[in-house]
């Protein structure tokens, strides 16, 4: 027999058991398993038996069960009148038959495999039954982070290889988004009272991601409003007013929208309303963080949502930001006034060259405004990770790399030509883009 005095903290249950801390937090509140009691100052304090419940749970994991199948199976056993850890001592046995292992094509991998597949096909029927499969063997945080998240960054990898066609990607994202959204809906009710805003600010079209945390914070009990993609700043600040929310979480991919960001998290902070933000772009280029006011979330979807707990709960102060030089405002304001001049110029200059004049609006517009993005968030040295893309894109359509180092040079020209010594930062990073590709030329 266990004891059921209660008698140790948290950290010696986590050393105990090797479970992580919010996984644990989780169980208590999903399922009341385990039920710590709490000290007069409200620490948790776990009993033996406790413990042993943990590795209980932890067992049945390691065997194939979702941990939502595995309370079914303690809480069928204890009604019974049977003491599931008395049956758990005698499994090892050889006179008994243990649980069998899920077989291979229903791991967590292989559903991914299958979903990712017929999403490719474009059968939906069959994507469907793979999701209707793995959420009747996995949590919905398993299945969300494991297949929906993970088979939408590998269906983009392949994209970028040129081995997934731009609608078959398009088609997998809808797909995800369309059950995240029905998921979100068959929420239960917040059982807490602190309220939560999420959503992306103008021109993020990107929403899988906020959607998602939006989900797994409703399900962690916070009252979340999502607002979705492409959010006016004025109406970020409206809806937190209007609820006074306890937290704004913003959520962005490239490096245009950062700068849209910056811009709403200044406005939100300088209103007292508190700001947080993650995505991909920051994971891309860390030092982002620091010219953004508010409180970065981290470079996961699992730190994200412990790092919402400990903001609500300790109320952070937003720590300072850099600024970007006067020369970078001076640059940026010179661009952006006389950028049509620029676009026309460089027009002109390719006239002669067989780029098609789609693909070359195309390479000015996603060049400029990202240009623009990074002289608002102070480096400019930023767009060269953007630029990958394009490059990739000259590639697939197998243009000779000469064709983008001469886009680069005439981009220069005209940047010289129209704003002069204004644009010394934005001339000095094209002139280094320009030799790389004329040494990756020479490589080849």
């Amino acid at each position: 027999m266990y004891s059921t005095t209660p008698a140790f903290n948290l950290k010696v249950v986590l050393k105990e058991t090797s479970l992580a801390a919010d996984t644990l937090r989780a169980w208590e509140r999903r399922y009341g398993m385990p039920m710590p009691q709490r000290t007069p100052g409200g620490h948790r304090l776990y009993s033996e038996r406790d413990i042993e419940v943990i590795k209980w749970l932890m067992a049945r994991q390691s065997e194939g069960l979702s941990i939502s199948h595995a309370v079914d199976l303690w809480k069928e056993q204890s009604a019974s009148g049977s003491d599931p850890l008395m049956n758990s001592a005698s499994r090892t046995s050889s006179t008994q038959t243990a649980t069998p292992t899920l077989p291979p094509e229903t791991s967590l991998e292989a559903l991914r495999t299958g979903w990712i597949a017929a999403s490719l096909k474009f059968n939906e029927t069959a994507a469907e039954q793979v999701l209707n499969q793995a959420f009747s063997m996995y949590s919905i945080e398993a299945v969300c982070t494991n297949i929906l998240q993970r088979s939408l960054s590998e269906i983009g990898e392949l994209w970028y290889e040129n081995r997934a066609s731009v609608q078959q990607e398009h088609f997998a994202s809808a797909l995800a988004i369309r059950r995240l959204d029905a998921l979100l809906a068959a929420s239960p009710a917040p059982t807490r009272r602190e309220t939560v805003i999420v959503g992306c600010p103008a021109e993020e079209w990107h929403s899988f991601t906020p959607l998602l945390l939006a989900l797994l914070l409703r399900r962690r009990g916070l009252n979340v409003i999502y607002l979705g993609a492409n959010v006016p700043t004025t109406q970020f600040y409206e809806t937190a007013s209007a609820v006074k929310a306890d937290l704004v979480i913003l959520v962005v991919q490239t490096l245009v929208t950062a700068a849209e960001l910056l811009k709403m998290a200044q406005i939100l902070t300088s209103q007292n309303v508190r700001a947080a933000y993650g995505g991909r772009i920051f994971n891309n280029f860390p030092s982002l963080t620091e010219s953004i006011p508010g409180h970065f979330l981290g470079t996961s979807i699992e730190t994200a949502l412990d790092e919402v707990d400990r903001l609500i709960q300790s109320k952070a102060k937003t720590a300072p930001t850099k600024t970007p030089s006067q020369e970078y405002l001076a640059a940026h304001q010179f661009f952006t006034s006389r950028r049509a001049d620029i676009e026309l110029s460089l027009r002109q200059h390719f006239q002669p060259l067989a780029v098609s004049p789609a693909n070359l609006m195309t390479g000015m517009v996603h060049l400029g405004n990202n240009i623009a993005a990074a002289l608002q968030l102070g480096d400019i040295n930023y767009v060269s990770g953007e630029m990958e893309w394009v490059k990739n894109l000259v590639m697939q359509r197998n243009h000779p790399v000469g064709v983008l180092a001469d886009f680069m040079t005439g981009y220069a020209q005209a940047i010289n030509e129209h704003i002069n010594g204004s644009g010394r930062p934005i001339l000095e990073w094209l002139s280094s883009e320009v030799n790389k590709l004329q040494s990756s030329r020479k490589q080849t």
